[in-house]
């Protein structure tokens, strides 16, 4: 028989949070492909925010050259300890314009899908919750637009708009706005007859109060995994905007911007132009999605039992 005296709340403690430690905490013990994927995408993102952070600081100490200067070194030197990326046919160092590029893409990617969400995620709620005509309406309005191509209707607005970090910003998020709407809305009609709803309803609750206290976090579980997925192709979106010379200003250094001017020395065997962007790029995007479809799997609890199953 085991005394009082000799019982150690400590143990109790150790007990208790063991058993309530939540999922996304106990996933380093036995992780499945899913969440070392996950893993590898979040390293890759925090790798190029650090670089967008620290690129100008790095400036700063003089280990990276203004990537705004040009005619400043030899034109067309390949990759050397002077020049790690080589540089370009106007003379700028590639290495400098691709770090730089990170940043810029950062900017206007995350304002693009932050705009989106903003305008998605409220006019989401409201739809499903009050319906009516003004479902019908926004209904309509979302599904026309989200019926056209992305890259289509932001290379239309960026025409409007003209360039820039905030005008790129707006003319990629209006294609992501349906789909915060779309998501949001199906999760409220969903939710909003929920026996919570109904009582805090009867209990005289404003509309404004039941939209932000009650359904707003049981609706945006899907949010965070569509602002990686919108991310990363916002990153492809912009690109094309520079190629097409519709995305920033020229002195800006920007992905797309520098492909199209490689292009042209591509078939002289001037390939370190391309490669080096391009290949940047492409380890954005592979990071953030990553990072998306990971998260996905904490969203989904139906794709949380398979890959257990499978496990």
């Amino acid at each position: 028989m085991v005394s009082v005296s000799s019982f150690d709340p400590g143990d109790r403690f150790m007990a208790i949070t063991k058993r309530q430690l939540p999922t996304f905490l106990q996933f380093g013990k036995s992780p499945n492909l899913s969440q070392k994927l996950m893993l590898i995408g979040l390293a890759i993102t925090l790798f190029f925010i650090f670089l967008a952070f620290f690129a100008p600081v790095l400036q700063a100490w003089g280990w990276l050259q203004n990537p705004k200067d040009f005619l400043s070194n030899p034109i067309h030197e390949p990759p050397s300890a002077k020049h790690w990326f080589g540089t370009s046919r106007l003379g700028y160092d590639v290495f400098s314009r691709t770090l730089f590029g990170a940043q810029a893409a950062l900017q206007v990617v995350i304002l693009a899908t932050a705009l989106s969400m903003i305008i998605g995620v409220p006019l989401g709620m409201l739809s499903g919750y009050l319906g009516g005509k003004l479902d019908k309406v926004l209904l309509f309005i979302m599904d026309s637009i989200y019926t056209l191509p992305g890259l289509l209707l932001s290379v239309t607005l960026a025409f409007v708009v003209g360039r820039g970090i905030l005008n790129a910003a707006i003319a990629i998020s209006i294609a992501y706005i349906p789909q915060y709407y779309r998501v949001v809305r199906n999760h409220t009609v969903s939710v909003k007859t929920e026996v919570f709803i109904e009582a805090a309803q009867a209990m005289g609750a404003s509309t404004w109060v039941v939209l932000s206290r009650y359904l707003f976090f049981n609706v945006i579980q899907s949010v965070p995994v569509l602002f990686t997925l919108n991310a990363a192709d916002a990153i492809l979106v912009l690109g094309g905007l520079g190629f097409l010379g519709l995305g920033l200003p020229e002195e800006v250094a920007e992905w797309g911007h520098d492909l199209k001017q490689a292009l042209e020395a591509l078939p002289t065997g001037i390939w370190w132009t391309t490669l080096f962007p391009g290949l940047t790029m492409t380890f954005m995007v592979v990071g953030l999605s990553l990072l998306g479809e990971g998260l996905n799997e904490f969203v989904n609890p139906r794709l949380r039992r398979e890959n257990r199953i499978r496990q």
